[in-house]
């Protein structure tokens, strides 16, 4: 059975439900709320997902109006109305994801971030129409994409048929983008599960994941109820999905901004130094370089 996520108390204290631990709130703040003692991965809201990836003052928001419509009127213990607003009063977000345009070491990308701190980080209507302008938007820049996956929601029932329509929308939107030479890298963090693994989350480029996270299309306890059969350990772990050649890289969420850097340096080259960005060294180098020429 999948252990339960971290808890986080008001106090100076935190507890791990992964390792049972106790562990100080300053030491989690300072490995951007990984455990110092287990190395578990807490779940952390999309804002701060933003602060701690791109380069300080960077983020820029892209439609940052556009909210979920009620289209079938759904109901079931409140209406879908009600609950969209409850969720938007929780989390401070108008959706499940937030895109913009930011920069990682310098370099301008297009980012974006699902926050399951909304109905689970579902895929409704509006993401699915950010994710596609999102790609629209890196193909006709050229820049990278970059979406960080925390989706545990799948499609988003409560829109029925015209949230399940987002799975194709965003597929298509990246294919699109693959067409035209674009680069997408797709971080999947726990949890990415249902229609958005289905989807756009399992297209990228390069695909990575944080340590642990629990990643799939259907749920780990339903696939064993349905085959009668006991699943190997650590199913659909980022580990297990590594082991099997359907992720990239694993990388911690201390090193996922350097290795966010490293991978888009490599693919579009490295930043170009501005005359008054040019260091002593370069300035002795160029030196030197007269010096042997006049030689």
């Amino acid at each position: 059975m999948r252990k339960k996520k971290g808890v986080i108390t008001d106090g100076l204290w935190i507890r791990c439900e992964a390792c049972k631990g106790s562990v100080y709130k300053k030491a989690m703040e300072e490995r951007l709320d990984v455990c110092p003692e287990c190395n578990h991965h807490f779940r952390i809201p999309a804002r701060k997902r933003v602060q701690i990836t791109l380069d300080e003052g960077s983020f820029e928001e892209l439609w940052a109006d556009m909210r979920p419509v009620d289209p079938i009127e759904f109901t079931d213990r409140i209406g879908y109305k009600e609950r969209v607003t409850k969720e938007q009063e929780k989390t401070g977000l108008k959706e499940a994801i937030i895109i913009g345009l930011g920069r990682i070491g310098n370099k301008q990308v297009i980012f974006g971030v699902t926050d399951s701190n909304f109905i689970m980080g579902s895929m409704g209507s509006v993401m699915g129409e950010k994710i596609a302008r999102a790609a629209e938007k890196a193909a006709e820049t050229r820049l990278p994409l970059i979406i960080v996956s925390g989706s545990g929601g799948g499609a988003r029932m409560q829109e029925g048929m015209f949230s399940l329509m987002q799975m194709a929308k965003t597929n298509a939107a990246i294919a699109r983008l693959h067409e035209a030479g674009g680069i997408f890298i797709s971080v999947l963090t726990d949890p990415t599960m249902g229609g958005v693994m289905a989807s756009y989350a399992s297209q990228g480029d390069i695909i990575m994941a944080e340590p642990g996270a629990l990643i799939g299309f259907a749920g780990p306890r339903v696939i064993q109820q349905t085959i009668k059969k006991t699943l190997p350990p650590d199913f659909q772990s980022a580990e297990f999905l590594l082991e099997h050649g359907f992720l990239d890289m694993i990388v911690s969420r201390q090193d996922l901004k350097k290795e966010l850097t490293r991978i888009i340096a490599y693919l579009n080259g490295p930043v170009v130094e501005t005359a008054e960005e040019e260091t002593e060294e370069t300035v002795e180098q160029q030196a030197d370089s007269t010096v042997d020429s006049d030689g």
